[in-house]
């Protein structure tokens, strides 16, 4: 299908609502961000403040799918789209770039990244073609474009992961394994507190090394744990009482086993 082709695309009407709502929801923020008779919250945020709002909401939506909660999800994306039209205005009070930038900036880098969808003939893949902008963006490493602001386990992740395109990889579980075993000694060598912030770093880079090469999502296994983790200390609480903060750990293990054979 050629990028001019309408195939797949939503009826006018469809596209019509849709640019009424976006605009809509520009109108609002830019109502919000009047410097005179907006909100002073609003009107005081910059990018920097904004930015941990993010994140947070990327991760509302994660939760919502997490959930299965799709009314949730309906309410999370809207509070993220909410995040994107505040940078965009705020970027488009200094001049840089405005929504329509943002949408149509996305909307080639979409179709240009999927040549097999958009063109006409047999190109390289999605990796590759990143790769490619990315050298002509000036971008040498292979680690270049791994944003510093990423959850430090997904980053670690994406980081081994394009070092592991170069070859600098394991070949097998073995060695992530032995690393960990490794990076444990270190840790119990560690003389003081700035060593044991290294070596525990360390640690956690071999754990996510490991968790790559076993197909599992570093990240996601460790919010599970969160969970699980939770779950266990509210049903010992609930079955303890009042009196939880004061078992002694000899109780608290009992009561954790117990949640655990409850399958919590």
């Amino acid at each position: 299908m050629s990028a001019g082709s309408n195939g797949g695309e939503p009826p006018p009407r469809k596209n019509a609502e849709l640019s009424e709502a976006i605009s809509h929801l520009a109108g609002i923020m830019a109502k919000l961000r009047d410097p005179e008779t907006g909100c002073p919250w609003d009107v005081a945020q910059d990018f920097s403040t904004i930015a941990p709002y993010t994140i947070e909401e990327a991760y509302e939506v994660a939760d919502a799918i997490e959930r299965d909660d799709i009314a949730a999800l309906k309410d999370e994306l809207g509070d993220l789209q909410l995040q994107i039209v505040f940078h965009a205005r705020m970027a488009e009070e200094s001049g840089e770039f405005d929504l329509t930038d943002v949408v149509r900036g996305i909307s080639d880098k979409m179709v240009r990244r999927h040549p097999h969808v958009f063109g006409d003939s047999e190109t390289p893949g999605w990796e590759e073609i990143k790769a490619a902008e990315r050298a002509s963006d000036g971008k040498a490493s292979a680690l270049d474009g791994v944003a510093n602001a990423l959850p430090a386990l997904l980053r670690a992740e994406k980081l081994q992961k394009r070092a592991a395109r170069t070859g600098f990889d394991w070949p097998d579980n073995a060695g992530p394994r032995a690393k960990i075993i490794e990076e444990l000694e270190e840790v119990d060598r560690a003389s003081n507190a700035a060593q044991q912030i290294e070596e525990v770093g360390d640690l956690l880079f071999a754990v996510v090394n490991l968790a790559r090469h076993l197909g599992v999502d570093a990240e996601m296994a460790l919010r599970e744990a969160n969970r699980k983790f939770e779950r266990r200390i509210r049903t010992m609480e609930d079955s303890a009482g009042d009196n939880f903060a004061n078992l002694d750990l000899d109780a608290m293990e009992d009561l954790w086993q117990a949640a655990k054979k409850r399958g919590n």
